[in-house]
């Protein structure tokens, strides 16, 4: 409690509007919830609650909310464990509850974005924290399918969907790219529509990877997060499926190939639905 709230104090001094915070970092919750496990960040232990109990985000939201801040509840949609976690695997994690939803992808366990069932599931583990917390805001980062692992040649290992294809992507009309793609676009289309369909005055943000895609704008070179991570960020953009985007533009004016001001007026003039544009800057 007193890191949180000495960083919310800074937040204050520095005259910041807003604060996101991290509740799911990996199918685990950083607040009281039926749906997943506490997370072992927050005690080491998961599904361990903090003793003495309280509630993380409901005490965040007050103190946030005392100070004149926003407070944005920031989630991961997909990742379910990491390479790095330190405790066991809780019986309510959704790997042991749902392990056909799960997927093994280098030293990471990942719920697969192509089962509508994972869909549903994030969907659901979202609005419950809409309805029964006061926060302004909804977020979620970069990480969609999973960064590319490598083999031992050094090329990319492909994501492990081979059971969600063939029940719903072989026969779509689409390559397994751009059904890939598809099935991200369904869920930030989702979220934008549930989040506010439960309380129109709460916020939805991304914060992609912030090139789209390489060699756009042609100057620019570097990761492809629309043909790497499924991510077709321009077009939630553009099609208005968010309130803010925030790119990750963690680069400075040169070289050009990461140009910040080159990749900030290329998503300035993707912004023809006209939302909020908040670049992300690496300090």
């Amino acid at each position: 409690k007193a890191e949180l709230l000495a960083l919310l104090d800074r937040a204050t001094e520095l005259k910041l509007n807003a604060v996101i915070f991290q509740v799911r970092p990996a199918a685990d919750a950083l607040y009281k919830s039926n749906l997943e496990p506490w997370s072992e960040y927050l005690t080491g232990i998961q599904d361990r609650a903090p003793a003495p109990y309280y509630d993380p985000l409901e005490f965040a939201v007050a103190e946030a909310h005392k100070r004149g801040l926003e407070l944005h509840a920031w989630f991961n949609p997909y990742r379910a464990r990491h390479k790095n976690a330190k405790s066991p695997v809780a019986a309510n994690h959704v790997s042991r509850l749902h392990p056909n939803l799960v997927r093994s992808y280098g030293d990471y366990l990942w719920m697969d974005p192509g089962e509508r069932d994972v869909q549903d599931y994030s969907a659901r583990v979202v609005l419950d924290v809409v309805k029964r917390y006061d926060i302004d805001g909804v977020h979620v980062d970069d990480y969609f399918y999973p960064y590319p692992e490598k083999n031992s040649a050094g090329q990319d290992k492909d994501f492990p969907d081979d059971v969600s294809w063939r029940k719903f992507g072989a026969n779509a009309g689409l390559n397994r790219a751009d059904w890939r793609r598809r099935n991200v676009d369904q869920f930030i289309q989702r979220l934008n529509t549930s989040i506010h369909a439960e309380k129109p005055w709460v916020k939805f943000g991304v914060s992609p990877f912030g090139i789209w895609r390489n060699k756009v704008p042609p100057t620019i070179e570097g990761f492809d997060a629309y043909e790497k991570l499924y991510a077709d960020a321009r077009k939630w953009l553009r099609e208005g499926w968010c309130d803010y985007m925030a790119p990750q533009l963690y680069w400075p004016f040169e070289p050009k190939k990461t140009s910040f001001p080159s990749l900030l007026n290329w998503w300035h003039q993707q912004n023809t639905a006209r939302r909020h544009l908040w670049p992300g800057i690496n300090s």
